[in-house]
C-alpha cells in the first residue's frame, strides 16, 4: 500500500511579543510571493489579527503556518498558541475603543473558527478567498 506523502507546512513561531505582528506579516507576504499571488492585503491583515490576539490573550509561544487547502486551493492562515481561552467576536458596544478585529476579519475571510490542540491550546484559523 502506498501512502501519499503531504508536503510540509511551513511554519514560523514566534515569542509572544510585541514584534510578533510585525514578523508574521512578513512571513506571509513570502508565502503569497512563493506562490505568485500579488495582493497579499488582506492575509496580511488576518495575520496580524490572528497573532496580535494570540500575543495579547493566549499563552506561550505562538504558531503561525500559512498553506493552501489541497481541496480547493484557497490560502489557509493558522495561528497557534497555548492558551484555552476561544476566541469570539464581542456584543456590538460603540463605546469601545478596542475589540473589532475579528469582527472584521469575519467579513473578509470565506470562514474562520478554532480547534483545540491535541497538546493543549488552541489554532484560531481563517480561509481567504483568494
Amino acid at each position: 500500500m502506498r501512502t501519499a506523502l503531504v508536503p510540509e507546512v511551513p511554519t514560523l513561531v514566534l515569542d509572544p511579543t510585541d514584534q510578533a505582528p510585525r514578523l508574521a506579516r512578513g512571513f506571509l507576504a513570502e508565502r503569497f510571493a512563493e506562490w505568485g499571488i500579488a495582493d497579499d492585503y488582506v492575509g496580511r491583515l488576518v495575520v496580524c489579527e490572528l497573532v496580535t490576539n494570540a500575543y495579547r490573550h493566549g499563552e506561550g509561544a505562538i504558531v503561525v503556518r500559512v498553506f493552501r487547502d489541497e481541496r480547493d486551493g484557497l490560502v489557509v492562515v493558522e495561528v497557534w498558541d497555548g492558551g484555552e481561552g476561544q476566541p469570539m467576536i464581542p456584543a456590538e458596544n460603540y463605546a469601545a475603543t478596542s475589540g473589532r478585529g475579528l469582527m472584521l476579519m469575519a467579513e473578509l475571510v470565506q470562514a474562520w473558527g478554532v480547534r483545540p490542540l491535541n497538546e493543549g491550546g488552541k489554532a484560531t484559523w481563517a480561509k481567504l478567498r483568494c
